[in-house]
Protein backbone atom coordinates (compact mmCIF):
# COMPACT_ATOMS: atom_id res chain seq x y z
CA UNK A 1 0.00 0.00 0.00
CA UNK A 2 3.01 2.31 0.96
CA UNK A 3 4.46 1.58 -2.23
CA UNK A 4 1.41 2.29 -4.55
CA UNK A 5 1.07 5.78 -2.54
CA UNK A 6 4.61 6.41 -3.77
CA UNK A 7 4.02 5.09 -6.83
CA UNK A 8 1.36 7.73 -7.26
CA UNK A 9 3.34 10.74 -5.42
CA UNK A 10 6.30 10.40 -8.07
CA UNK A 11 3.38 10.15 -11.04
CA UNK A 12 2.02 13.25 -9.43
CA UNK A 13 5.03 15.25 -9.49
CA UNK A 14 6.30 13.91 -12.72
CA UNK A 15 2.99 15.24 -14.51
CA UNK A 16 3.25 18.59 -12.58
CA UNK A 17 6.48 18.62 -13.72
CA UNK A 18 5.02 18.36 -17.11
CA UNK A 19 2.82 20.61 -16.83
CA UNK A 20 5.12 23.32 -15.78
CA UNK A 21 6.85 22.31 -19.53
CA UNK A 22 3.76 22.42 -20.94
CA UNK A 23 3.01 25.71 -19.79
CA UNK A 24 6.66 27.23 -20.86
CA UNK A 25 6.54 25.70 -24.03
CA UNK A 26 2.83 27.48 -25.14
CA UNK A 27 4.84 30.83 -23.13
CA UNK A 28 7.59 30.65 -25.68
CA UNK A 29 5.74 29.99 -28.60
CA UNK A 30 3.18 33.43 -28.19
CA UNK A 31 6.19 35.35 -27.48
CA UNK A 32 7.65 34.21 -30.78
CA UNK A 33 4.80 34.50 -32.95
CA UNK A 34 4.78 38.00 -31.66
CA UNK A 35 7.88 38.88 -32.77
CA UNK A 36 7.79 37.31 -35.92
CA UNK A 37 4.36 39.06 -36.73
CA UNK A 38 6.08 42.34 -35.92
CA UNK A 39 9.48 40.99 -37.86
CA UNK A 40 7.48 40.21 -41.16
CA UNK A 41 5.82 44.33 -40.44
CA UNK A 42 9.07 45.79 -39.71
CA UNK A 43 10.63 43.51 -43.42
CA UNK A 44 7.49 45.05 -44.87
CA UNK A 45 8.50 48.52 -44.29
CA UNK A 46 11.91 48.58 -44.98
CA UNK A 47 12.04 52.15 -46.34
CA UNK A 48 11.05 53.48 -42.85
CA UNK A 49 13.53 50.90 -40.98
CA UNK A 50 16.78 51.66 -42.80
CA UNK A 51 16.08 55.38 -44.41
CA UNK A 52 14.47 56.65 -41.22
CA UNK A 53 15.80 54.86 -38.64
CA UNK A 54 19.33 53.00 -39.39
CA UNK A 55 21.14 55.09 -42.31
CA UNK A 56 19.84 58.44 -40.11
CA UNK A 57 23.03 58.10 -38.32
CA UNK A 58 24.99 58.40 -41.78
CA UNK A 59 23.44 62.25 -42.50
CA UNK A 60 24.78 65.42 -40.78
CA UNK A 61 21.23 66.64 -40.11
CA UNK A 62 20.53 63.72 -37.09
CA UNK A 63 19.18 65.03 -34.39
CA UNK A 64 22.55 63.35 -32.20
CA UNK A 65 25.25 65.40 -34.45
CA UNK A 66 22.54 69.09 -34.78
CA UNK A 67 22.50 68.73 -30.73
CA UNK A 68 26.66 68.77 -30.61
CA UNK A 69 26.74 71.31 -32.89
CA UNK A 70 24.45 73.67 -30.55
CA UNK A 71 26.43 73.02 -27.91
CA UNK A 72 30.11 73.97 -29.29
CA UNK A 73 31.91 74.03 -32.32
CA UNK A 74 34.91 72.00 -31.55
CA UNK A 75 32.33 68.71 -31.79
CA UNK A 76 30.05 69.83 -34.32
CA UNK A 77 29.89 67.28 -37.06
CA UNK A 78 28.94 68.32 -40.37
CA UNK A 79 29.90 65.64 -42.86
CA UNK A 80 30.77 61.87 -42.25
CA UNK A 81 33.19 61.05 -45.34
CA UNK A 82 31.97 57.62 -45.75
CA UNK A 83 29.92 55.80 -48.65
CA UNK A 84 27.98 52.42 -47.71
CA UNK A 85 28.55 49.29 -50.08
CA UNK A 86 27.14 46.15 -50.22
CA UNK A 87 30.23 43.47 -51.38
CA UNK A 88 27.84 40.19 -51.13
CA UNK A 89 25.45 38.99 -53.51
CA UNK A 90 22.85 37.74 -50.35
CA UNK A 91 24.34 40.60 -48.50
CA UNK A 92 21.44 43.04 -48.71
CA UNK A 93 18.51 40.75 -48.08
CA UNK A 94 20.38 39.08 -45.45
CA UNK A 95 20.72 42.38 -43.45
CA UNK A 96 17.27 42.80 -43.94
CA UNK A 97 16.45 40.33 -42.11
CA UNK A 98 18.61 40.70 -39.49
CA UNK A 99 17.39 43.54 -38.38
CA UNK A 100 13.48 42.92 -39.48
CA UNK A 101 14.19 40.20 -36.86
CA UNK A 102 15.81 42.66 -34.80
CA UNK A 103 13.17 45.21 -34.74
CA UNK A 104 10.40 42.64 -34.01
CA UNK A 105 12.34 41.41 -31.20
CA UNK A 106 13.06 45.23 -29.52
CA UNK A 107 8.96 46.14 -30.17
CA UNK A 108 7.80 43.13 -28.80
CA UNK A 109 9.96 42.88 -25.78
CA UNK A 110 7.58 43.92 -23.02
CA UNK A 111 4.94 41.35 -24.55
CA UNK A 112 7.67 38.84 -24.44
CA UNK A 113 8.55 39.68 -21.12
CA UNK A 114 4.86 39.87 -19.86
CA UNK A 115 4.96 36.17 -21.53
CA UNK A 116 8.14 34.57 -19.58
CA UNK A 117 6.37 36.67 -16.36
CA UNK A 118 3.23 35.03 -16.23
CA UNK A 119 5.21 31.99 -16.43
CA UNK A 120 7.23 32.47 -13.67
CA UNK A 121 4.55 34.45 -10.86
CA UNK A 122 2.52 31.75 -10.00
CA UNK A 123 5.88 29.87 -8.25
CA UNK A 124 6.75 33.41 -6.34
CA UNK A 125 5.08 33.49 -2.64
CA UNK A 126 2.35 36.13 -1.99
CA UNK A 127 4.91 38.72 -0.25
CA UNK A 128 7.52 38.27 -3.67
CA UNK A 129 4.82 38.52 -6.08
CA UNK A 130 3.74 41.65 -4.55
CA UNK A 131 6.89 43.25 -4.35
CA UNK A 132 7.17 42.71 -8.02
CA UNK A 133 4.21 44.41 -8.84
CA UNK A 134 4.75 46.76 -11.53
CA UNK A 135 8.14 44.74 -12.87
CA UNK A 136 6.79 43.87 -16.47
CA UNK A 137 6.34 47.95 -16.48
CA UNK A 138 9.91 48.77 -15.31
CA UNK A 139 11.33 46.18 -17.47
CA UNK A 140 10.27 47.68 -20.35
CA UNK A 141 10.99 51.01 -19.38
CA UNK A 142 14.31 50.18 -18.69
CA UNK A 143 14.97 48.39 -21.96
CA UNK A 144 13.83 50.96 -24.28
CA UNK A 145 15.39 53.17 -22.26
CA UNK A 146 18.80 51.15 -22.64
CA UNK A 147 17.93 51.04 -26.56
CA UNK A 148 17.70 54.56 -27.13
CA UNK A 149 20.42 55.21 -25.34
CA UNK A 150 22.43 53.60 -27.45
CA UNK A 151 20.97 54.84 -30.65
CA UNK A 152 20.76 58.10 -30.07
CA UNK A 153 24.09 58.18 -28.15
CA UNK A 154 26.41 55.38 -28.86
CA UNK A 155 25.63 54.19 -31.74
CA UNK A 156 26.50 58.12 -33.27
CA UNK A 157 29.38 58.24 -31.52
CA UNK A 158 30.39 54.67 -32.96
CA UNK A 159 29.41 55.78 -36.71
CA UNK A 160 31.70 59.44 -36.26
CA UNK A 161 34.50 58.21 -35.21
CA UNK A 162 34.86 54.73 -37.10
CA UNK A 163 33.55 56.16 -40.31
CA UNK A 164 35.58 59.15 -40.11
CA UNK A 165 38.70 57.85 -39.01
CA UNK A 166 41.68 56.94 -41.74
CA UNK A 167 45.09 55.86 -41.44
CA UNK A 168 45.97 58.17 -44.52
CA UNK A 169 44.09 60.74 -46.78
CA UNK A 170 44.82 58.26 -49.51
CA UNK A 171 42.63 56.05 -48.78
CA UNK A 172 39.15 56.24 -49.14
CA UNK A 173 36.15 54.67 -46.07
CA UNK A 174 33.52 52.68 -48.15
CA UNK A 175 31.99 50.75 -45.65
CA UNK A 176 30.43 47.31 -45.83
CA UNK A 177 26.51 47.45 -45.44
CA UNK A 178 26.70 44.46 -42.69
CA UNK A 179 29.33 46.21 -40.35
CA UNK A 180 27.23 49.34 -40.78
CA UNK A 181 24.20 47.67 -39.55
CA UNK A 182 25.89 45.65 -36.81
CA UNK A 183 27.14 48.74 -35.18
CA UNK A 184 23.26 50.79 -35.45
CA UNK A 185 21.63 47.89 -35.10
CA UNK A 186 23.60 45.84 -32.54
CA UNK A 187 24.93 48.81 -30.36
CA UNK A 188 20.68 49.66 -28.73
CA UNK A 189 20.16 46.14 -28.61
CA UNK A 190 23.14 45.17 -26.16
CA UNK A 191 22.42 48.65 -24.26
CA UNK A 192 18.87 47.84 -23.89
CA UNK A 193 19.78 44.14 -22.09
CA UNK A 194 22.33 45.85 -19.99
CA UNK A 195 20.32 48.25 -18.81
CA UNK A 196 18.08 45.45 -16.96
CA UNK A 197 20.57 45.09 -14.16
CA UNK A 198 18.32 46.71 -11.66
CA UNK A 199 15.57 43.92 -12.73
CA UNK A 200 17.98 41.24 -12.53
CA UNK A 201 19.22 42.30 -9.03
CA UNK A 202 15.64 42.63 -7.60
CA UNK A 203 15.46 38.75 -8.56
CA UNK A 204 18.65 38.10 -7.11
CA UNK A 205 18.05 39.45 -4.05
CA UNK A 206 14.89 38.40 -3.34
CA UNK A 207 16.08 34.40 -3.77
CA UNK A 208 19.13 35.67 -1.52
CA UNK A 209 22.02 34.78 -4.01
CA UNK A 210 22.59 38.86 -3.82
CA UNK A 211 22.99 41.40 -1.22
CA UNK A 212 23.49 45.12 -0.98
CA UNK A 213 26.94 44.31 1.80
CA UNK A 214 27.69 41.71 -1.28
CA UNK A 215 27.13 44.68 -3.84
CA UNK A 216 29.17 47.25 -1.94
CA UNK A 217 32.15 44.80 -0.85
CA UNK A 218 32.38 44.40 -4.50
CA UNK A 219 32.01 47.41 -5.99
CA UNK A 220 35.78 47.79 -7.71
CA UNK A 221 35.55 44.31 -9.32
CA UNK A 222 31.90 45.45 -10.56
CA UNK A 223 33.94 48.59 -12.14
CA UNK A 224 36.22 46.46 -13.92
CA UNK A 225 33.44 44.22 -15.34
CA UNK A 226 31.78 47.43 -15.92
CA UNK A 227 34.58 48.95 -18.57
CA UNK A 228 34.82 45.60 -20.15
CA UNK A 229 31.16 44.87 -21.16
CA UNK A 230 31.21 48.70 -22.47
CA UNK A 231 34.63 47.49 -24.54
CA UNK A 232 32.37 44.43 -25.78
CA UNK A 233 29.73 46.65 -26.83
CA UNK A 234 31.37 49.62 -28.56
CA UNK A 235 33.46 50.22 -30.71
CA UNK A 236 36.92 50.44 -30.28
CA UNK A 237 37.17 54.33 -29.07
CA UNK A 238 37.53 55.71 -25.27
CA UNK A 239 34.77 58.32 -25.62
CA UNK A 240 31.75 55.72 -26.55
CA UNK A 241 33.13 53.38 -23.86
CA UNK A 242 33.13 56.03 -20.90
CA UNK A 243 29.52 57.07 -22.26
CA UNK A 244 28.72 53.24 -22.32
CA UNK A 245 30.31 52.93 -18.77
CA UNK A 246 28.62 55.72 -17.01
CA UNK A 247 25.09 54.92 -17.42
CA UNK A 248 25.60 51.41 -15.97
CA UNK A 249 27.43 52.47 -12.99
CA UNK A 250 24.96 54.82 -12.42
CA UNK A 251 22.54 51.57 -12.99
CA UNK A 252 24.28 49.92 -10.47
CA UNK A 253 24.39 52.00 -7.78
CA UNK A 254 20.41 51.72 -8.18
CA UNK A 255 20.58 48.27 -7.79
CA UNK A 256 22.73 48.47 -4.38
CA UNK A 257 19.47 50.45 -3.39
CA UNK A 258 16.68 48.31 -4.82
CA UNK A 259 18.54 45.24 -3.06
CA UNK A 260 18.38 47.51 0.13
CA UNK A 261 14.65 47.76 -0.35
CA UNK A 262 13.77 43.92 -1.01
CA UNK A 263 15.20 43.22 1.69
CA UNK A 264 14.17 45.59 4.26
CA UNK A 265 10.41 44.56 2.87
CA UNK A 266 11.66 41.04 3.68
CA UNK A 267 12.80 41.77 7.19
CA UNK A 268 9.60 44.01 8.14
CA UNK A 269 7.52 40.42 6.81
CA UNK A 270 9.72 38.37 8.79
Amino acid sequence: MVEQQNDFSENELEMSFLDHLEALRWHLIRSVIAILTLSILAFLNRGFIFDTILLAAKSPDFITYRLMCAISDRICIEELPFGLINISMSGQFTNHIFVSVAAGFIVAFPYVFWEIWRFIKPALYDGESKHAKGVVFFSSLLFLSGVLFGYYIIAPMAVNFLGSYQVSKEVANQINLGSYITTVATIPLACGVVFELPVVTFFLTSVGLVTPSFMRTYRKHALVIVLVLAAIITPPDVISQILVAMPLLVLYEVSIRISAMVLRKQAKEG
